[in-house]
């Protein structure tokens, strides 16, 4: 069965609403007998007619006020379904898919969604909380369209992995605990410590600086919601090493913060697609760049 065109839909609201077919072709920049052909075609797909055609007056019939209602829902959903596309195009609105770590989605993130919120409100972004390994595979078969990862990483085919923050490794300690200026590997080997898994990066690096000194951690209990890694140490529990960012707020009162002799950095970096980046997608990486600090500090 031949659908209706909306074109012919068009048509018919215009003559109704203009009462002539005449100024119905004017208005649409069509010929006379093309204003005729639509109704006409439409009226053999309706199976009655449309119009009555009296004294220059052109007016709906019974059947056409009911096409006619029905017309000019068709047409305004149309136009909306085209300026909702629209809008996505230009980056005013879309969904777009961004996965971190739980230490990027503690702070730095929801500043990245505050500032979007406030310039772009109609982006919707729907995060995930994933390891690096996990986040570059869902960006490379196309199930996420951003995220943030850990560094250093080695290439990934069809993807771009540009560097974005470099924050320092701070060493989270009870306040109660007597503590030197800088703590180093020997000093805190001989503390209780609360370790990421050894999954992450963090813990890796843990290790590694640990090794450089001859030492081995030998960590208390290991979970990777850095929140909660704190409260333990508020607790009294034991030490930690987390990366600390600058416009992050000052941890709790029974928190000592001190920094690392010698120092440790968190390196993260932003991945996405390397090619096909829609709108949406561009302004979400346009704020996350704009909190872009501290890389090549050291």
């Amino acid at each position: 069965m031949r659908e209706i065109s909306l074109d012919r839909l068009r048509t018919l609201v215009a003559i109704a609403d203009l009462g002539s077919f005449t100024r119905a072709a004017q208005a649409l920049h069509l010929a006379p007998p093309t204003v005729s052909l639509h109704v006409s075609d439409l009226e053999t797909r309706v199976g009655a007619p449309l119009l009555h055609r009296q004294r220059g007056q052109v007016r709906p019939t019974p059947v056409g006020e009911t096409l006619l209602a029905r017309a000019r829902q068709l047409l305004a959903d149309a136009d909306r379904a085209l300026e909702d596309v629209a809008r996505e195009v230009r980056g005013d609105s879309g969904r777009v898919r961004l996965a971190a770590s739980t230490s990027a989605l503690a702070h730095l993130l929801p500043q990245a969604l505050e500032r979007l919120g406030q310039a772009h409100p109609g982006i919707d972004v729907q995060v995930a909380v994933l390891t690096t390994q996990e986040t570059l595979a869902k960006l490379a078969d196309g199930r996420l369209d951003v995220g943030l990862v850990a560094l250093p990483q080695a290439p990934v085919r069809g993807l771009v992995l540009r560097p974005w923050r470099r924050d320092p490794v701070m060493a989270f300690l009870p306040a109660a605990w007597p503590t030197p200026a800088r703590v180093s590997p020997a000093w805190l080997a001989e503390r209780p410590l609360i370790q990421n898994d050894a999954s992450t990066r963090l813990s890796r690096q843990t290790t590694e600086w640990f090794a450089a000194a001859g030492l081995e951690a030998a960590p208390r209990i290991e979970l990777n919601y850095n929140e909660a890694i704190k409260s333990l140490v508020a607790a009294g529990y034991g030490a930690a090493l987390l990366p600390h960012e600058a416009s992050a707020p000052a941890p709790d009162a029974r928190i000592a913060m001190r920094p690392l002799r010698p120092a440790l950095w968190r390196p993260l970096g932003i991945a996405h697609r390397a090619k096909g980046i829609e709108a949406a997608t561009q302004r979400v990486l346009e704020v996350l760049w704009a909190l872009r600090q501290g890389v090549g500090r050291g």
